[in-house]
């Protein structure tokens, strides 16, 4: 028997363990499946919290359907009727300390037609008629391992980048747009450059598409994101499940690897799963070999606060569910989500429910970091003062920090991945790493991640039963 253990219960993880039972079970293969989560409950920077009044996320408030790894494990797991899709409308943008509607057609603050692009409201004259010498410029050296800030500004010009672009996706990765490659953010936008002759172009050409996936763009459960990781957990009947117990090392023993748990309970594995961030599965091999390539992934830290008040939830602007914030703003968060607007089950009678998120990327985050719970709760309040006019006290408030778990994809950060993964196929095997820190931050990369690993892992036992 062949002994498989995953260390680390998030959503990658659990999922890299769902496929090697589901393996296991179709293909005989006589896998003895571990899971080790040092916490006392699954599911990583997946968690819901709940009251009387609200439902709140304390990670991840949703899924992108459209990822192909997605729909077939709710369906596998059975929570299609358990499904609830986001609500849409106008996303904002706080500038100039006003709200901005960023204009319908646009992908990622990016416009995919020329009206779109003259109805924005956070543009001049001249940076509209910069970004259309988009129509006519032609891409002679920017790739998908190029900076997608620096391609951008190439073709769309600095202003609408700066004005409308960065604040969008900066909020959606986390980073630098200059530091950012187009393979770990948004690939297609070269092919369209390439194909179209124009990036606004290649959006007008494939609008359907990107208007279709506006309605139910986004997952979540009518129970909160808590309901995929507890069914995902109930369907582990084949494996055994160590909870509240962290891991102290993983060490290569002639064709073994032992791993050690800081209870004291010792056990030997024929291959191991590091899902857990970067840094983590650095301290737990300690191998110096690896150290140039670990210390070159980068991690961002990310403050949320959910604010829920006893007003209705229509006080805000009409057709609404959120703002970003421009670099230059009053206020100290980096975006705002009007949950209950977004998500209609977080609230049970509509009231009012926000969520802010407070970023190491905005110049505040530094005196924040070291704030109490209550102290940012009454920086969020004037936040949400400022940009909405809403000064009432809160019935509930959630304040959850992420410090340094939030991965940062640079331009390095490729390169430094293949590097990685080439040394350990040579010193460590049967050791793989996982998750959100190397290969995608979304839960449907985290997903098809943990079904890559265990279909590979399945597939080298089922060569060494036939030798």
């Amino acid at each position: 028997m062949k002994k498989i253990v995953v260390v680390g219960g998030g959503i990658t993880g659990l999922s890299a363990m769902y496929y090697l039972q589901k393996l296991n079970l179709k293909e005989h293969l006589d896998m003895e499946l571990v899971l080790i989560e040092e916490k006392e409950h699954l599911g990583g920077k997946i968690k819901t919290v709940k009251d009387s009044e609200f439902v709140m996320e304390v990670g991840a408030d949703s899924i992108v359907a459209r990822h192909a790894s997605v729909l077939p494990l709710i369906e596998e797991l059975g929570l299609e009727k358990r499904m609830v899709y986001n609500g849409t409308g106008i996303s904002y943008l706080y500038a100039n300390n006003v709200l901005h509607a960023i204009p319908k057609d646009t992908v990622f603050g990016i416009p995919m037609s020329k009206e779109a692009l003259f109805s924005s409201t956070l543009v001049s004259d001249d940076g509209k008629k910069r970004a259309l010498e988009d129509l006519d410029s032609m891409n002679e050296s920017f790739t998908r391992d190029s900076s997608i800030g620096d391609f951008l500004q190439a073709f769309l010009g600095k202003e609408l980048v700066e004005n409308q672009i960065a604040p969008v996706l900066s909020g959606v990765y986390s980073g630098n747009l200059h530091e950012l490659t187009l393979a770990s953010t948004l690939p297609y936008l070269v092919d369209y450059k390439n194909k179209y002759g124009s990036i606004i172009k290649g959006f007008e050409a494939n609008k359907e598409f990107f208007q279709g996936a506006v309605n139910k763009k986004f997952i979540s459960f009518d129970g909160g994101m808590q309901v995929l990781i507890d069914e995902l957990e109930n369907k582990l009947q084949h494996a055994r499940i160590i909870k509240g117990v962290g891991t102290k090392a993983v060490k290569k023993e002639a064709a073994h690897y032992r791993i050690e748990l800081e209870d004291g309970e010792t056990i030997e594995a024929n291959y191991v799963i590091l899902a857990t961030p970067h840094q983590v599965a650095q301290q737990l091999l300690e191998i110096a070999e690896l150290d140039t390539e670990f210390d070159e992934f980068l991690n961002s830290s990310l403050i949320s606060v959910y604010l829920g008040f006893d007003i209705p939830d229509d006080r805000l602007p009409e057709d609404g569910t959120g703002f970003i914030v421009s670099q230059e703003s009053d206020l100290h968060c980096n975006a705002c989500t009007w949950t209950s607007r977004k998500w209609r089950h977080t609230s049970t009678n509509h009231k009012l429910l926000v969520r802010l998120f407070y970023k190491s990327s905005h110049p505040s985050y530094g005196r924040l970091k070291s704030l109490t719970k209550e102290e940012l709760t009454a920086v969020a309040m004037e936040d949400v003062r400022k940009s909405l006019g809403i000064e009432d006290v809160p019935l509930a408030v959630e304040v959850t920090g992420w410090k340094n778990l939030m991965p940062n994809y640079h331009m390095g950060h490729k390169t430094a991945l293949s590097a990685l993964e080439l040394k350990m196929e040579e010193l460590v095997p049967g050791i793989k790493l996982a998750g959100s820190s190397y290969f995608g931050v979304g839960i449907g990369a985290c997903i098809q991640n943990g079904s890559d690993l265990a279909e590979i892992i399945a597939n080298n036992l089922a060569d060494q039963i036939e030798e």
